[in-house]
């Protein structure tokens, strides 16, 4: 079995991370995205909240938009700054020209991404702010398993059986998503925003396509694994469970 680190806290719990933006779905998705590499995660959808929720919470590290109404990005570092005055912030900005760039990073905001961003993206950044904070490493499991069906995060293999089963880079995201949360329904809409990111243009059928891109190659041939739930969306559940 293969392992993955991640960072923690001094009391071995997981790093916890801040989201803060005014665009509530946004912030949500961000959170769930970054709880599947192990850290807490806290959300806040403006800056007055975000200095409340960071009193409470104390983060490890934040992730803070800075065009937000009333108490902007900025005076929210700045205030955050004076209670934890080593905190790593990754600003998130609509903003691409250098100069708004220079501008965060004289703020005080250790990097920045701007939207729209990619999902990886912003999990490497705070993984390197994590890592330059120096937080302690911890090694977790990267083995993902339901039923015979096995995926390694870090070699990215997928077999069923033994069997090695390739997939491309998207089918193999999906999958995750579905191990991830075995018997667990999953609604396309879910699933778009998981893979496909907040701003995907497309409609629920792109969802359908890769289902059925990924029954051809794990189901095919053997008992089926998943499983459509009329008007409600998909549920991985390992073979010999299937009604």
């Amino acid at each position: 079995m293969t392992n993955a680190s991640t960072y923690v806290r001094a009391d071995g719990s997981p790093a916890r991370i801040l989201v803060v933006d005014d665009e509530k779905a946004l912030s949500d998705l961000l959170a769930q995205a970054l709880r599947y590499h192990g850290w807490e995660l806290a959300t806040a959808n403006n800056g007055w909240e975000a200095l409340d929720r960071a009193r409470d919470y104390q983060p490890d590290a934040v992730i803070l938009d800075i065009q937000m109404p009333g108490l902007d990005g900025f005076e929210t570092l700045a205030r955050l700054r004076k209670a934890q005055p080593r905190l790593p912030v990754l600003f998130l900005t609509a903003r691409d020209a250098v100069e708004d760039r220079v501008s965060g990073l004289r703020a005080g905001a250790d990097d920045y991404v701007t939207k729209p961003f990619d999902l990886n993206e912003v999990a490497a950044r705070v993984d390197a702010l994590l890592r330059r904070s120096g937080m302690s490493e911890a090694l977790v499991d990267a083995l993902l398993q339901v039923g015979d069906l096995t995926l390694d995060e870090n070699s990215y293999e997928v077999r069923r059986g033994g069997e090695l089963i390739t997939l491309t880079n998207t089918e193999f995201e999906v999958l995750r998503y579905f191990m991830e949360n075995p018997n667990v329904v999953l609604s396309k809409s879910q699933i778009l925003d998981r893979v496909w990111s907040y701003d995907f243009g497309g409609q629920s059928n792109v969802v359908e396509l890769y289902v059925s891109y990924l029954r051809k190659k794990i189901d095919k041939g053997r008992a089926p694994m998943i499983h459509t739930v009329r008007g409600a969306g998909y549920i991985l559940r390992p073979a010999q469970e299937a009604p």
